[in-house]
């Protein structure tokens, strides 16, 4: 009987979609049964408004993201990313510096895409921080 009522449990969790189970998408380490966790869907809408031109609300996304304990390494590598992005295209070379200074000390392997780190604004500080990195 137990195994029964366990075995419609899961299976109502399955169709639902963990509507009445918070810890299926909590971003917290939680029971996840499929779909994007909160962190990821916060970098999603992080990036889509980068890419709209929306810096200041991708940066509270980011920001978000990066505040949150449970980010991964990779999450917290792609966030930092774009607000390097968005600082220096928003003239602040310190704050994009000490962005990409963040995403090696997290993983000092990190690089761009060929297309980003032949931006003229960021790719140079990039390069220049990558050399420092690895000395």
């Amino acid at each position: 009987m137990f195994v029964r009522w366990i075995a419609l449990v899961f299976s109502a969790l399955l169709f639902t979609g963990c509507t009445f189970v918070s810890t299926c998408d909590d971003g917290g380490g939680g029971i996840r049964l499929f779909g994007k966790d909160r962190i990821d869907q916060k970098i999603e809408s992080g990036v889509k408004a980068y890419e709209e031109g929306n810096y200041v609300t991708a940066s509270l996304d980011f920001e978000s993201v990066l505040s949150t304990p449970s980010a991964s390494s990779a999450q917290k590598v792609r966030a930092y990313k774009y607000m390097a992005f968005i600082s220096c295209i928003s003239s602040k070379e310190k704050s994009c510096r000490d962005n990409f200074r963040n995403i090696f000390e997290i993983n000092p392997d990190f690089n761009l895409s060929a297309a980003e780190v032949g931006h003229p604004t960021w790719g140079p500080i990039f390069q220049s921080e990558k050399i420092k990195a690895n000395k």
